[in-house]
């Protein structure tokens, strides 16, 4: 191979009596020591970072200052020293089968520290339901193996032909054996968690064991309201008081209950109590139930394919026996007509002889029970598939406290929030009277742990800051009146042209075109150019009745035929003030389908006040600016002015309880036209049902990212003169306190 420089000298003779050092290979190097094996202890320390309260840097001084009366109650703990022990529960029947149904672990628990107190070292359990059970100081035994015979006392042998009471005549001479079941239960030592954690969050401090002690004595709390009878909802408590229903309509109540919580918080730790609300069923009888969800006045006019559904995993008690059952379904026929084998004893030589009857003629004649109006109806099935169990439907009534799980209808939804409204005053009192009637004081594990709960509201110091100043248009100050911003007289500080539009009429007994008039007169004062509609379409009076999904469709099929292209803004006009059925599908087509702004508005007194109020969403939605900060006027913000600042507000909306296969909505809005603050975009996305985290700020789709981030970042640069943020401040909306933590 030839050189393309000069050839090197040959390398000078080595001298006499030396050796050239040879350079060793990686097999000749010794072999590295070996690595020392991680204790657990050290590995937990490495894995788990500590984390702490951020600090403040300090208070603000402006405002009036003021006493703020918080839902928070001071604890107080007095022992330090103790444990929790925390021992991994696991349930299995006698089979080995694990156990599915819900409650009957707090059932087998209670009866394990009933039937194992010695074997248990007398020891009191916070027990959350399912897999964790904590104790103060260790068990006698690491891994404990126990077996639990539970007397289901509630229900009776079911006989063979599967209707109940059929037993033999004999049956009050002998004394009848509950029906029992055989769990086994194993409670293995999982870790230690130190109540040293609870002192430091007295102090304002946290360490890596503060929130699993927290979590401890939060699972205390939900034991207490579990031994009070009370419906469970995470760590919200409602108790079966009837003052604390209000009816929803359709069968369905709203609940009022409590939520109650510990809180480390700088100040220390405290109770955190509020007022909750949840939907129950209706509690009675059975009949009043589905005339109400079903909205009809009779029997008769009952659709027992909706009721099937409506009762399906339903409890009821029986009367007269007052047994609670699991409604599975209801018969094929009638009370009249079900018919079911009854076995009684032969006269002649004891042996039993089954005849068939009717589950009417049984309650009447048997069991000598007057039947005023089930024969013509089904009857409940509480039984199992191969051996049904049928009750008169008059005979059942649905127990108290049943959550009621699907989604509410937009009339429900609407009196669920007007009547759970509480003044501050009814709020104090009623929190008040929960944390007495309570009694956190006489639970056993919080009385081991020391803890005491004040009970009176904790008092912080506030400050009463002015109202931000506000500039409409020509530099014009707006001044609050009332604790408003009053826009009446002013123009707006960026007002868009209204043009492109028409106007649909949903049967509203309005007249339009004075509507329409007053709105362009309104829109001329206020800086708005508001053209005349191209069109005004009136619903077709057939389609009154109609549903409201093929109202808003046949209205979409006038405004395609009669516009000659998309519009660029519709005002909507709605009969019903609130809870219309046509203001969600509008909504939709307009936004999701066709991406069409509109307005509705339900107009019952049309005064200057309501049309500019009107004019100021119009204007925001179509890209106007109703006003601007005062501060915004000359970039004074700290930080934010000086330097090009994006601002992103981050948020996830779920489906209602009943809606548990809905994809929940992340959004984020980002600012634009830096240095405004005043303005944002926003940009949605659809993910995984109840999924928290947002997956899609960032999302890669081959060498692009489609992600939600990046649409603000793009529309900051161009807003903004084609400057790139220099810093970027993000505002994390309704985060659980829990993932502020894992952040």
């Amino acid at each position: 191979m030839e050189s393309h420089g000069e050839d090197l000298p040959p390398p000078p003779p080595l001298p006499p009596n030396a050796e050239p050092i040879k350079a060793e290979s990686a097999d000749d190097l010794p072999p590295p020591p070996p690595l020392l094996p991680i204790k657990p202890e050290e590995a937990k320390k490495i894995s788990k970072p500590k984390r702490a309260l951020i600090a403040r840097p300090g208070f603000g001084k402006r405002g009036n200052p003021i006493q703020l009366v918080t839902n928070h109650f001071k604890v107080s703990l007095k022992t330090t020293d103790e444990f929790f022990h925390h021992y991994y529960v696991n349930l299995k029947y006698e089979d080995d089968r694990p156990v599915d149904g819900k409650g009957v672990g707090r059932k087998v628990i209670d009866k394990l520290a009933q039937t194992y107190p010695s074997e248990l070292a007398h020891k009191d359990f916070a027990y959350d339901g399912e897999k964790s059970l904590f104790t103060i100081g260790a068990l006698p035994q690491i891994n404990n193996e126990f077996v639990v015979v539970l007397e289901d006392v509630s229900s009776g042998k079911t006989p063979a032909n599967g209707s109940p009471g059929n037993d033999s005549p004999d049956k009050k001479r002998v004394k009848r054996p509950y029906q029992t079941k055989t769990f086994k239960v194993e409670l293995s030592f999982a870790a230690r968690i130190p109540m040293s954690a609870i002192a430091m969050a007295l102090k304002g401090q946290e360490s890596e064991h503060t929130q699993e002690a927290i979590r401890v004595i939060d699972i205390i709390l939900r034991q207490h309201s579990a031994k009070q009878g009370c419906l469970l909802v995470r760590q919200s408590f409602f108790h079966n008081n009837p003052s604390n229903f209000v009816d929803l309509g359709g069968g369905v109540m709203g609940c009022r209950g409590f939520h109650s919580s510990f809180r480390a918080t700088q100040s220390g730790l405290s109770l955190n109590i509020d007022v909750s609300t949840t939907m129950i069923v209706k509690p009675g009888p059975v009949v009043d139930f589905l005339l109400a969800n079903q909205k009809v006045d009779h029997p008769n006019k009952i659709d027992w394919a909706k009721a099937k559904r409506a009762l399906k995993n339903l409890r009821i008690k029986t009367s007269p026996a007052n047994t609670e059952y699991k409604i599975v379904g209801l018969s094929e026929r009638n009370c009249y007509e079900q018919m079911f084998s009854l076995k009684q004893r032969n006269g002649g030589n004891g042996d039993p002889e089954a005849i068939e009857i009717s589950v009417y003629d049984y309650f009447v004649k048997n069991r000598g029970i007057e039947l005023r109006y089930s024969g013509d109806f089904p009857c409940i099935n509480v039984g199992k598939p191969r051996r049904p169990t049928y009750f008169p439907i008059e005979l059942c009534q649905l127990v108290p406290l049943q959550r009621y799980t699907k989604s509410l209808s937009t009339l429900q939804r609407s009196s669920l929030v007007e009547k759970s409204r509480q003044k501050p005053q009814e709020r104090m009192s009623v929190l008040s009277d929960v944390l007495k009637r309570s009694s956190y004081d006489t639970e056993p594990m919080l009385k081991a742990c020391g803890i005491s709960i004040a009970q009176g509201f904790t008092q912080v110091a506030g400050r009463v800051l002015q109202a931000p100043k506000l500039k409409a248009g020509n530099g014009e100050d707006i001044f609050t009146r009332n604790g408003r911003w009053n826009f009446n007289n002013k123009r707006l500080a960026r007002a868009c042209v209204v043009d492109r539009w028409a106007v649909v009429n949903f049967s509203a007994r309005c007249n339009t075109m004075n509507l329409v008039n007053d709105l362009i007169k309104c829109g001329g004062m206020k800086g708005i150019t508001v053209e005349k509609p191209h069109i005004v379409i009136e619903e077709n009076g057939s389609m009154r009745r109609a549903p409201a999904p093929k109202r808003v469709e046949d209205m979409f099929e006038q405004v395609k035929s009669k516009l000659p292209g998309a519009p660029k803004f519709l005002l909507c006009i709605l009969a019903e003030r609130k809870n219309s059925d046509v203001y969600g599908p509008w909504k939709r087509k307009c936004l999701a389908d066709f991406g069409i702004v509109t307005q509705c508005v339900a107009p019952t007194r049309v005064n200057d006040q309501y049309l500019t109020n009107v004019l100021l969403k119009i204007n925001a939605k179509l890209g106007g600016m109703n006003s601007l900060l005062q501060i915004e006027m000359s970039p004074s913000i700290p930080l934010v002015s000086k330097v090009p600042t994006l601002i992103l507000g981050m948020d996830v909306s779920h489906g209602s309880p009943g809606q548990s296969d809905i994809p929940s909505i992340a959004a984020v809005v980002g600012s634009r036209e830096w240095p405004l603050v005043s303005k944002y975009r926003a940009s949605v996305r659809s993910q995984s049902p109840k999924l928290e985290m947002i997956d899609s700020l960032f999302k890669p789709q081959g060498t692009d990212d489609d992600g939600l981030v990046r649409e603000c970042l793009i529309d900051f640069y161009t807003s903004s003169g084609k400057r790139k943020p220099d810093q970027i401040i993000i505002f994390r909306m309704v985060l659980v306190r829990a993932s502020l933590i894992r952040c």
